[in-house]
């Protein structure tokens, strides 16, 4: 291992002695004026050290690897000189030359330390007696504490070592780590004695076992997947703390003391511990960068920090990438290639036990009989029977993969590398083989779980061999605050909830999809298309249309005839139709229901799509999707199905007969009432209204309206929370005025809520009945009954004129997103859709979401003098998307060239945050976030 050169430029012992050595006068040295003094010269020598190797990193004169150790390093003469200076001088009790030995523990005891990482010490003593030990431990504590240290300390006999070691994972792995600092070397020695002969001996499989569940249990909470796009460096997966798994399995069971000793022992190969190196480098420089630019012990990979740590490592934009693009595709390679390392050394641990096993019965050979030529069975994962298997036959490389995922058995690492290192094999001639494309098909087409088998095709880098377009997208970014994933990992990941989908185990979130799914006749399509969605994004252009083209030219190849290939390429067009019908417009108006119809054609395209676009936003991350999408989406297909199977002079006779059907239900319901009354309840609302609500929410309706007249009021607000959509349903009978909408808005902002959709109805007597659903953003409403009273009286406050809104919502709370919403810019954009709707003006609104910026622009749509008839609400990231459904004050739609350019103008101005009377504000100074994909 490389010498850290020029030491002393670091920490220069000799002048810190030198500074020290007046200061130590005895037990007077211990005084607070003589202590401060001593405390200056080693901050002093602590922030020159520092500064020093932050510039050496920085000028790229130290690689990572050899940042961390300077730190350690430094902190090593740090805790020397203190300790050497309190018995010298610095304290009032004599130290026994052989009471006490300081080790290093944790990562500080592998010497490794990040810039603002903890130091771990252990405190070994003969006994807990020892008041001069105890002395020494406690001076050097509060020092290093002064110092600005955050140090973890635990004092202990070697007795005790040994039974929390036994009983103690997290300990016992702590210790294993420990290293020589100062004291008594005999002590130190026989602690790890004891600690090897006491501890460990006969341990190694439990270990092993224990620190592997410990990792899959961390992977899990941290996402599980190296493809997070907000990665955690330390504890996620293929992150700095797996590779220090390996560590600790190696020392554990063989004792090494660097990963260079598991060459010896032929554990890695020189490959390998230039890939571990490499990693290992790679990862600290991420890190310490990281601290450098957070000014504290940071570890997520967080946007807001992505594009500073990516220009201090130097990566620049070019025509195909940006420079944090670049960086973070280059950091998931790194991961896989420590997920790489660890399948080597869990095998090699594998392959041990099973030898050792073999020992004492023979193993059977009739399995390996029945594998397919070329390959074996070995320490029960398939493995290749020859180094050229490849060669002789490059299609072997896809059978891999299908025969591991057919009889359930692992990949052998072996094998893995093997078939990493032949890629080149996958010639065009392989790639149009039918028998290869078949392997694919049946890989991509089973009916177990196809994901894990996708993912390892995708970490030995054939996936995108074999799919050049979708080696295009291997570990790219989806640089925005919606998507959690990169692209390649959200696909796989949708294949895999397809299959479970399929196989029924999402029947309670997705109802709709799970019960049509058996019914459809395009399986293979319906998979590669889901595998396919996204599979042209980072190109110029649009990716649903780049993406169509693709398919038009892979499917056929992978053996799909005609009718699944144009099945197939119609989905990738139009993977986004159903979700921005559903989320982003009024399925409640007849004509957006028949645009969607004539696009989608038939019903098994709708069947198709209405899947394809449940896994799709599933896949997107946790607690993206939810009942609110699921009411939606169902909806509409519902509403299209109908309106397929109907013909062309039935549409309005059916949606009469569907009016009077829902009034004669309320009828129905409602037995107990007057009927004179309930008729002129039931004269109130137009048509719209009947069709909007079911049966249910007309008679809460009716209930609140009478409720409200006889309590003699003319305002009621009703907040109930509706577990099937995971909100809170907002009822709001009032008198109809312009600027009611806007003023909802308001005091739902101001109770830390934000709208996800608004159904807005008025009444034939004047008044409105607006329903809308809220979700907090402080945690859901579930149960709350307070908040729901809270959520009211705003309501109610905002509506009444008792609370001036502009002002109140100047002071409300800051948006949760703004801290990581900084890297992005959103850039403001307004469009008008005139076609949409056949009573209606659309317009669409795409913004940086804040507290009161719907207030903002619904008062300015009021202002204009805009009736709003329904909103909808949806938020992506930092991204708000608003549609708001609108006709001007004699009921007609928007269309003048003037008018709509006014309405721009002073949107585009609202959506800023700007007041009428201020200059317009930039709003996209930082990075951009593209639009819902």
């Amino acid at each position: 291992m490389d010498r850290i050169q020029n030491r002393r430029q670091i920490f220069n012992r000799k002048e810190v002695v030198g500074a020290l050595k007046p200061l130590s006068n005895g037990p007077q040295a211990a005084a607070p004026h003589e202590r401060g003094e001593v405390l200056k010269v080693i901050k002093d020598a602590l922030g020159h050290g520092r500064e020093e190797i932050r510039r050496r990193l920085e000028a790229d004169e130290i690689d990572g690897n050899m940042a961390v150790r300077s730190q350690s390093f430094l902190i090593d003469q740090v805790i020397r000189t203190l300790s050497d200076f309190s018995v010298t001088g610095g304290l009032p009790v004599q130290l026994r030359a052989n009471s006490l030995a300081i080790a290093a523990s944790g990562g500080y005891g592998r010497g490794e330390l990040a810039p603002f990482s903890d130091v771990d010490l252990l405190f070994l003593v003969r006994s807990t007696a020892d008041r001069a030990a105890e002395a020494l431990v406690e001076y050097l504590l509060y020092m290093l504490w002064d110092c600005g240290l955050k140090v973890g300390h635990a004092t202990r006999t070697l007795d005790d070592c040994v039974s929390l070691a036994r009983k103690d994972l997290t300990i016992r792995t702590c210790m294993l780590e420990s290293r020589y600092l100062w004291g008594d070397e005999t002590l130190f020695a026989a602690f790890e004695n004891r600690f090897f002969s006491e501890v460990v001996e006969g341990t190694g499989r439990q270990f092993v076992e224990d620190k592997l569940r410990e990792r899959d249990s961390r992977h899990e909470r941290t996402g599980d997947s190296r493809y997070v796009l907000e990665p955690h460096i330390k504890e996620g997966k293929g992150g700095l703390r797996d590779l220090q798994t390996l560590f600790w399995l190696a020392k554990y069971l063989y004792r090494v003391r660097d990963m260079a000793d598991l060459v010896e022992r032929g554990i890695f190969t020189q490959s390998d511990l230039r890939l571990f190196r490499k990693a290992q480098d790679f990862l600290w420089r991420v890190r310490c960068h990281l601290h450098y630019v957070a000014g504290r012990p940071e570890d997520r990979l967080t946007f807001n920090v992505q594009e500073a740590v990516a220009d201090r490592l130097g990566y620049t934009s070019r025509a195909s990438a940006r420079g944090v693009e670049r960086f973070m595709k280059h950091y998931f390679h790194v991961t896989k290639t420590v997920g790489d390392l660890t399948r080597v050394l869990c095998a090699v641990l594998e392959h041990e036990q099973a030898q050792a096993r073999l020992r004492f019965r023979l193993p059977s050979l009739t399995f390996l009989r029945r594998l397919a030529p070329g390959f074996v069975l070995d320490s029960g994962r398939l493995n290749i029977d020859s180094v050229d298997a490849f060669e002789k036959d490059p299609v072997r490389m896809l059978r891999l993969f299908h025969d591991a995922q057919r009889l359930g058995r692992d990949i052998h690492p072996k094998a893995m590398r093997l078939a990493q290192q032949s890629l080149s094999l996958i010639t065009p001639a392989v790639r149009q083989d039918a028998e290869a494309n078949r392997l694919f098909m049946d890989i991509l087409t089973a009916p177990t779980d196809p994901e894990p088998t996708l993912r390892r095709l995708n970490e030995a880098g054939i996936f995108g061999r074999f799919i050049p377009d979708f080696g295009r997208v291997v570990a790219q970014m989806q640089y925005d605050m919606y998507h959690h994933f990169t692209v390649d990992e959200h696909s796989i990941r949708a294949i895999g909830i397809l299959g479970r989908l399929e196989r029924g185990e999402l029947i309670d979130d997705h109802p709709t999809a799970s019960r049509i799914i058996t019914g459809v006749r395009s399986r293979r399509a319906l998979y590669l298309s889901v595998l396919l969605h996204d599979i042209a994004k980072g190109r110029n252009g649009d990716h649903s249309v780049l993406g169509a083209e693709v398919a038009l030219r892979l499917a056929p190849r992978l053996g799909l005839d005609e009718w699944e290939t144009e099945t197939v390429s119609w989905l990738v067009r139009y993977h986004l139709l159903m979700a921005r019908t559903a989320f982003k417009r009024d399925i409640d108006d007849p004509a957006t229901v028949a645009t969607f119809v004539s696009l989608v054609q038939s019903p098994e395209w709708l069947r198709l799509l209405l899947i394809l676009t449940n896994v799709d936003i599933r896949a997107v991350g946790p607690g993206v999707w939810n009942s609110w999408k699921e009411g939606l989406l169902s909806e509409l297909y519902f509403r299209a199905l109908e309106d397929m199977e109907i013909t062309s002079d039935q549409p309005r006779q059916r949606r009469g007969n569907r009016v009077e059907a829902a009034k004669q239900r309320l009828r129905d319901r409602l037995v107990g009432w007057d009927e004179e009354t309930l008729e002129a309840y039931i004269q109130r609302g137009y048509p719209d209204y009947w069709l909007a609500f079911d049966t249910n929410e007309h008679v809460r309706h009716f209930a609140l309206m009478a409720d409200a007249e006889a309590s003699g009021g003319i305002l009621k607000v009703q907040a109930v929370f509706d577990p099937v959509r995971e909100a809170v349903q907002v009822t709001v009978y009032a008198p109809d005025h312009a600027g009611l909408f806007a003023q909802i808005a308001g005091g739902i902002a101001l109770a830390s809520a934000s709208i996800v959709d608004a159904k807005i109805v008025t009444l034939a007597n004047s008044m409105a009945l607006d329903v809308l659903h809220v979700q907090s953003i402080n945690g859901p409403f579930d149960g709350d009954e307070a908040r729901l009273g809270r959520l009211v009286r705003r309501i109610e406050d905002a509506i009444s004129g008792r609370l001036h809104l502009g002002r109140a919502l100047e002071a409300a709370h800051r948006s949760p997103f703004i801290g990581r919403a900084r890297a992005f810019k959103v850039p403001p954009r307004v469009i008008f859709d005139n076609a949409a709707s056949n009573a209606y003006t659309v317009i669409e609104l795409n913004g940086r979401d804040r507290p009161g910026f719907l207030y903002d622009v619904t008062s300015t749509l009021t202002g204009l003098g805009l009736q709003i008839g329904s909103a909808h609400i949806s938020t992506y990231g930092p991204r708000v998307v608003d549609v708001f459904y609108v006709k001007d004050a004699f009921g007609l739609k928007v269309d003048q060239p003037a008018k709509l350019a006014r309405i721009e103008e002073l949107l585009m101005r609202a959506m800023a945050g700007v007041k009428p009377d201020e200059p317009a504000r930039d709003e996209t100074a930082s990075e951009s976030v593209p639009a819902l994909t």
